[in-house]
Parts: structure tokens; C-alpha cells; sequence
């Protein structure tokens, strides 16, 4: 049975983004905020084994974040940079007639997946089953799964899933004629309730998945017409693997994939899309969707306009270091002539960690390692220091004994640990603190099970729980 519409959930949603959310995933997300935050959950150790402690908890205490034990290191989320993207996102998205389908993989926390949601975002996208079962087990409504689906008993789980809510609503990819046959022999055996929707999957070569020509496309493109358990409902790509040392030559080379991507779009057999039941054609990371609305948006004579849809998910929180230079509003290079300005992005995302050691001049290791921060794009960035004379508790004294780390750099990350490459004059001590910028929201996320929520004071106002 469908659940009935409430717009009024998690924090920092403001009245003029809301959309219908399902009772059953507000409900999961109210639930959230009453879960008990244990002393095992990273972060939380000393302050957990105080008393209970929950979002909601937290949110009411408002406790400031260094000074109420907290261990470090520590990852926090800033409020107003998750609320100031989410906003642009859906702003952007609205202006230029596109859909949102934000890549959930990047923090699988379902409190931040009902923000999204809340703000207007049309589905939630999934790199694995796995994921799709989480974003399930708390309500989403409406899920892509942008790979091709190999395995029997996911197939068979999504069949199951799809018979018991008429209202569920996913779509799947398909590069192969092999993957199309599997598809369908597995839900003609699960003898499924009606047909899954299917996006074909244009890729290029060297590339990740998808079909490496648009021939081959289209050849894939009519199986999946023909399959009974199956619907053409458009295709989909990722450009995001599209590199080149030259920022212009890569916009151009993401332009031009986008391009044959619609051209693809326009070739699909079956009937002809109209205003009402459009092809969707869905492109889009982090890094270049505003090249792909642009591209798969193009007015073309005699062709019916798809339904773009894209799939940023590490807008949420951007970062400091991959994001921050190929995003729309940061990237360099030219931008693409006609296209309309990028929305801009705030870092939302901070690890504070100890000073352990000085053991040398010009170095220092701070105790947060790989085990703690993404590494993968990059380094942390050294953003701010407190001393550890700093203390005080209230608003005003979290900045007393800051000041700039500018001059220092990250070089070198162990499991726990951290080197700090520092000016030899450096006052830097064992017991200050070094607040850093994360480079890939993606593989931050993943290490921590639950992550504060501050304010522009450091205020702990809410806490996030994820599910990796």
C-alpha cells in the first residue's frame, strides 16, 4: 500500500523546497534521530559512555563540538554548506528543465537521501543492489540502478520488491544482449507482476561499462523492446571517466560523449516518445553535469525533447580538492559556450584531528590516517588550527586560539596516522588540533558510521547515520 505525502522532515529543509516525501521514509528518518548513538561508533566513545546519546539529543544540548568529548579524530558535517548545496542543486536542476536523481552512494545516509528527496530530487540513483536495498529499507520511492544487473537473486529480489509496491518505481541498465537475456529469463521464472524499466548504457572505449558504439546501442536497445518483462524507457551514460591533462579538451571530449548519447536517444526503437511519456536520457556526475544537461537537452528538428536526468551525488557536500576544481563553479578551462552558470558549492565536510608528534622541524603527525579520510583524489587539506590552550566551551571562544594552517600539507597518510609537512618555525605543539578539508566526499563517508551535524559555531546540532 502507498504511503501518504509529508513534506515535513529533516533538518534544514526550508518550506519553500519541499516536496512529498512517503510517512514510511519520514518515519525511518524520525527514527534516526531517536536511535542511540553506542560508544563502539567512532567518534562517540567517551561521550556515549556518559549517558545515552542520540541526533536528537544532541540536537537539543547543542553541545560545543571540541570541547564535549568528542574523540578525535573527528568528521563533522557544516549545516549551512549541506543546506546552501542542496538548495543550489535544486535550483539549478528546475532552471534548466532537467531531472535530479542524486548518486546515494556518496554518504548512504538516509537522513541526508531525505533532503534530497524533500528539495525536489525526482529518484535516488544505486551503484549496487545492495544499496538499492538499503535506500528500500527506508522508503525511497523511486531508485536507478545505473549498472546492468548479473546476478539471479538480485533479479529476482527486485522482482519481489516491484510485486509488493505497486508504487515502487526503478529503473536498471542493460550493455549487453547477455545482460538482456538474463534479465528477462529471470523474471519470466520469478513470473514478475510487470515489466522492469531499462535504460541502455552507452559507453566508450577504454571506458567503464555500456555499449562501446552507438550500433551496438541501438542493436541492444531493440532486445530489450522485444523482452515481455522489460520497458525501453531510454538510455543513460557516465562521463565521468573522461579524462585528458587539457581542462577545455576534456569539457570538449564530455560534450561530445553527451552528444552521441542523445543522438543514441533519438535512434531507440519502439514507439514514438511524446510530451506525456518521454525517453529519458540520463548522464551527469559530479564533475560535468551541467555539460550533460546541456548536451542531452539540445533542441533537435523533428525530435521529441527526452526527459534529462542527472545524477551528482558529491554536490552534497563538494570538497576541497577533486570537486572543487572540475566542478561547474570552480573548474578550469573554458566553459561551455551557451550552457547557464553551475550552481556554487560549499565544502561541507571537515575532520579535525590531535597533534601526536613533532618530532623533527618541519614535520608533524597528527593521529587520523586512511582509516579516517580519503585519500584516493588526493590529500587532506590543512585548513585551520586550534592550540590546545584554546579550551572555553562557549560560541564565541571555539575561534579564540584559531589561526590559519597555511604553509602546511599533508604528504603522507598511514592507517591511523597523518605527516604534516609544516614551516620549520612552526609553533605547531603535541595536543593542538588541525581542522582539514577532505578531497573525495565519496571515500570519507564510507569510514565513519555516524557523523556530527555543526553550526557555524561548532555547535553540534544533529548527528547522521550511514549505511555502508
Amino acid at each position: 500500500m502507498a504511503d501518504g505525502p509529508r513534506g515535513d522532515v529533516a533538518l534544514g529543509v526550508r518550506p519553500g523546497q519541499r516536496a512529498p516525501l512517503p510517512d514510511r521514509l519520514v518515519a525511518a528518518v524520525d527514527a534516526l534521530r531517536e536511535r542511540p548513538i553506542a560508544v563502539t561508533d567512532k567518534g562517540f566513545g567517551r561521550i556515549a559512555s556518559a549517558g545515552p546519546v542520540t541526533a536528537a539529543s544532541l540536537a537539543a544540548r547543542r553541545p560545543a563540538l571540541l570541547n564535549a568529548g568528542f574523540d578525535l579524530p573527528v568528521l563533522v558535517l557544516h549545516e549551512a554548506a549541506l543546506n546552501q548545496n542542496i538548495e543550489a542543486m535544486a535550483a539549478y536542476c528546475a532552471a534548466v528543465s532537467v531531472r535530479h536523481a542524486p548518486h546515494g552512494k556518496t554518504t548512504m545516509a538516509p537522513q541526508l537521501i531525505a533532503r534530497q528527496l524533500a528539495a525536489g530530487a525526482w529518484a535516488m540513483s544505486a551503484a549496487t543492489i545492495a544499496q538499492a536495498q538499503v535506500y528500500r529499507a527506508f522508503g525511497v520511492p523511486r531508485v536507478v540502478i545505473a549498472s546492468q544487473l548479473t546476478e539471479r537473486g538480485a533479479v529476482e529480489w527486485l522482482g519481489r520488491e516491484l510485486a509488493a509496491d505497486p508504487d515502487f518505481d526503478c529503473y536498471t541498465y542493460a550493455d549487453s544482449v547477455a545482460g538482456v537475456r538474463l534479465l528477462n529469463e529471470t523474471l519470466l521464472s520469478a513470473a514478475a507482476s510487470r515489466p522492469l524499466n531499462v535504460l541502455v548504457e552507452l559507453g566508450y572505449p577504454g571506458g567503464r561499462t555500456g555499449c562501446r558504439s552507438i550500433s551496438d546501442a541501438v542493436a541492444l536497445a531493440a532486445a530489450v523492446d522485444a523482452a515481455p518483462t522489460l520497458t525501453l524507457a531510454g538510455a543513460a551514460g557516465f562521463e565521468g571517466g573522461i579524462h585528458h591533462d587539457d581542462p577545455a579538451a576534456a569539457l570538449a571530449a564530455v560534450a561530445a560523449f553527451c552528444a552521441d548519447l542523445r543522438t543514441l536517444g533519438d535512434l531507440l526503437p519502439g514507439p514514438q516518445p511524446d510530451a506525456r511519456h518521454p525517453r529519458i536520457l540520463s548522464a551527469g556526475g559530479s564533475a560535468y553535469f551541467d555539460v550533460a544537461a546541456r548536451e542531452l537537452s539540445a533542441v533537435r528538428a523533428g525530435q521529441q525533447p527526452p526527459q534529462v536526468v542527472v545524477r551528482s551525488g558529491a554536490y552534497i557536500t563538494h570538497d576541497h580538492g577533486h570537486y572543487a576544481a572540475t566542478g561547474p563553479g570552480h573548474r578550469a578551462g573554458s566553459a561551455p559556450t551557451g550552457s547557464m552558470p553551475g550552481p556554487e558549492f560549499a565544502p561541507a565536510l571537515e575532520l579535525w584531528a590531535a597533534v601526536l608528534s613533532v618530532p623533527e622541524p618541519g614535520l608533524a603527525v597528527v593521529n587520523a590516517g586512511r582509516r579516517d579520510v580519503s585519500c584516493d583524489q588526493g590529500m587532506p587539506v590543512p585548513l585551520r588550527i586550534r592550540t590546545a590552550a584554546a579550551g572555553g566551551s562557549g560560541a564565541g571562544e571555539h575561534s579564540a586560539g584559531e589561526h590559519s594552517a597555511a604553509g602546511m600539507q599533508m604528504i603522507k597518510l598511514d592507517d591511523q596516522h597523518g605527516y604534516l609537512r609544516i614551516p620549520v618555525s612552526s609553533e605547531l605543539a603535541p595536543g593542538d588540533l588541525v581542522g582539514m578539508g577532505i578531497t573525495h566526499p565519496c571515500t570519507t563517508f564510507d569510514k565513519w558510521r555516524v557523523i556530527p551535524v555543526v553550526d557555524a559555531e561548532y555547535h553540534v546540532i544533529d548527528a547522521v547515520h550511514t549505511f555502508f
